[in-house]
């Protein structure tokens, strides 16, 4: 029978590993978001004066995120082999949706005043992305690179099943052993991990320039 007692007491007697195992999630997780921002968001700058350039990735990355992480994850096994590489490629490709759209809305969405306001104090169109549209945009780019956080956080659970390693062990061997509290006790360390990098990134959110303020 599960009870938040039996739940603890697995949680107790397995942290040694529950531990090295959240090391492991955090390490594949966070890479494929590092890889995911220093892509998506150029790739986002670079959509934005292009509408047809920006359906086509947008749509791309939209088609991408609908594919079962499973399937994904098995069409890369020929291409970058089994374990962590394929596990970050795929949660890679994940993340592209919500930092490039956002990347992309937050700069199309930039007050025209602004902009003219910039224009008006003699500013290139670089200095004005720089100085202008990056700034008020930050807001509505971290939003989504919180989002993709989260989503691969999510996601890096699935990639146990292809020898990623991580959390996800627990829970495979949790249904293959039918003990709902190693299931249980893998899933609330899941959740606790994401609150924390959301909650993390919402901090860092709030001290950018430009963001001071903001509620998203």
């Amino acid at each position: 029978m599960v009870s938040i007692a039996s739940v603890g007491s697995w949680i107790t007697e397995n942290s040694g590993l529950l531990i090295e195992q959240m090391i492991q999630h955090l390490n594949i997780a966070l890479t494929s978001l590092f890889f995911g921002i220093i892509l998506w968001v150029p790739a986002g700058l670079l959509i934005r004066r292009n509408d047809r350039a920006a359906e086509m990735l947008l749509g791309t990355a939209g088609i991408i995120l609908t594919i079962p992480s499973l399937a994904l994850l098995s069409l890369l096994i020929p291409i970058v082999g089994i374990g962590v590489p394929s596990a970050i490629v795929a949660l890679t490709l994940y993340s592209a949706l919500p930092i490039a759209r956002n990347t992309y809305v937050g700069l199309t969405n930039v007050d025209p005043a602004m902009i003219e306001a910039g224009r008006g104090l003699g500013m290139t169109e670089r200095q004005l992305l720089l100085r202008v549209r990056v700034p008020l945009a930050l807001s509505v780019i971290m939003t989504g690179i919180r989002q993709a956080a989260v989503l691969l956080v999510a996601i890096t659970t699935v990639a146990a099943f292809f020898g990623a390693g991580g959390l996800g062990d627990s829970i495979f061997a949790g249904i293959r052993l039918n003990n709902p509290n190693q299931v249980i006790g893998a899933a609330l360390f899941i959740s606790s991990i994401a609150i924390v990098i959301d909650s993390g990134l919402y901090g860092v959110q709030k001290i950018l320039p430009g963001t001071r303020g903001q509620n998203i």
